[in-house]
């Protein structure tokens, strides 16, 4: 991935925020507020700023951007905004922090301003804002800002995807390793294979791992997501192994499953595998630009209702500064939802048996002008 200027950052996060103000604009907004903390992490605060989280952050209609931080230092080495106030200005409170910010700007925003809140605040939490910013008519609405940003955040700009891509380019290395140290024999147990990928990905520039990384030998394996994530059971061993783990690049992770097929297997493990990898392959070639996000997934859920199993999860979901984000790729999803150009998304096909264990195949998909491009290379491996 290429360096970016500090000032071709800039540009972009001020893209995002002209993008905003036209959401600003239509509901005649004079300011909206974003709060990222312990009690609920909001991804629009580093979405807007670059900043990487504990902060409040207001968003005037004039596209004049006020950070409120935890880490004033942290911020103002890395966040993008016209002005930058520590929390401890007003004792690491929120409603503090837009009230003291919003009062600044009396001169501008005059008794009645219309601010929106973000819908996740807890009822209580509102109510605090309504009382202490009385003067001001607050919109607080679940189909809001909240939703407008999130989708916004569906199709990524260039710099999203090329993050989005060096972490996988990161986890494919890995992912090779790995595959390369099971038969060495170097990798014995499921935390020899955890903490490798938590040691490589900070080696290779990333700020962390996607998620608490799933490693399951055989006896674990019919675990969607095994419990607990990882132990010191033989891994991989005779039967199915599953291995799903994501690395984070600038914010940005990936998210892939491998398979690790050991030894000889019986009927219904082969029978197993073969379904996956079919699904896999039928319902990328559904992965393209104005096919209905839905028609995948119904894809997915016939190839196994063929052979009487049943996925039990999503075959996919969209990807980003979160490991789970919309939209879902579901045969429940919203007949109106389609793939575009710029999302990012898993496709994971995975059959689960209590007694043959399970096998899930997941790479990352960026949805292009004229198809798809696999970003990811996870597969299922046979040792």
């Amino acid at each position: 991935m290429r360096n970016y200027t500090k000032e071709e950052l800039h540009e972009i996060y001020i893209q995002r925020i002209l993008d905003f103000q036209i959401y600003m604009k239509e509901n005649s907004l004079s300011a909206g507020v974003f709060i990222d903390s312990e009690e609920h992490r909001d991804p629009a605060v580093p979405y807007f700023t670059g900043h990487s989280g504990d902060a409040t952050l207001i968003i005037f209609n004039t596209g004049r951007t006020i950070l409120v931080p935890w880490d004033e230092i942290l911020a103002g080495k890395n966040a993008f905004a016209h002005k930058i106030i520590p929390s401890a200005r007003y004792k690491f409170s929120p409603l503090e922090a837009v009230k003291g910010v919003l009062n600044s700007f009396n001169g501008e925003f005059g008794a009645g301003t219309k601010v929106e809140l973000p819908s996740y605040l807890t009822y209580p939490e509102y109510l605090h804002f309504v009382d202490t910013l009385s003067a001001y008519d607050l919109k607080c609405s679940e189909n809001g800002e909240c939703d407008f940003v999130e989708k916004m955040r569906r199709n990524k700009d260039i710099y999203e995807i090329e993050c989005t891509k060096e972490a996988a380019r990161i986890g494919d290395l890995i992912i090779d390793e790995i595959e390369e140290k099971i038969k060495t024999g170097e990798i014995k147990t499921e935390t020899d294979v955890a903490l490798l990928i938590e040691r490589r990905c900070r080696e290779h520039g990333c700020q962390r791992t996607g998620f608490d990384t799933l490693a399951a030998g055989p006896s674990r394996s019919f675990a969607i997501h095994a419990f607990p994530n990882y132990t010191a059971a033989p891994w991989p061993a005779e039967g199915l192994s599953i291995l799903d783990f994501g690395v984070v690049y600038n914010g940005y992770t990936s998210d892939t499953t491998v398979t690790v097929a050991k030894g000889t297997l019986s009927e219904k493990q082969e029978k197993i595998l073969t379904l996956v990898q079919r699904a896999y392959d039928e319902c990328l070639e559904l992965y393209k630009p104005g096919n209905r996000i839905q028609d995948a997934a119904k894809h997915a859920d016939a190839v196994f209702a063929k052979e009487k199993m049943r996925m039990p999860h999503t075959l996919g979901h969209g990807i980003g500064l979160e490991i789970h984000e919309k939209p879902r790729v579901s045969s429940r999803q919203n007949s109106d939802i389609k793939f575009e150009p710029g999302m990012i998304l898993t496709l994971e096909p995975g059959l689960y048996d209590e007694e043959a264990g399970g096998c899930r195949l997941e790479n990352d998909v960026l949805i292009t002008a004229d198809g798809n491009e696999v970003i990811s290379h996870s597969r299922i491996i046979r040792i």
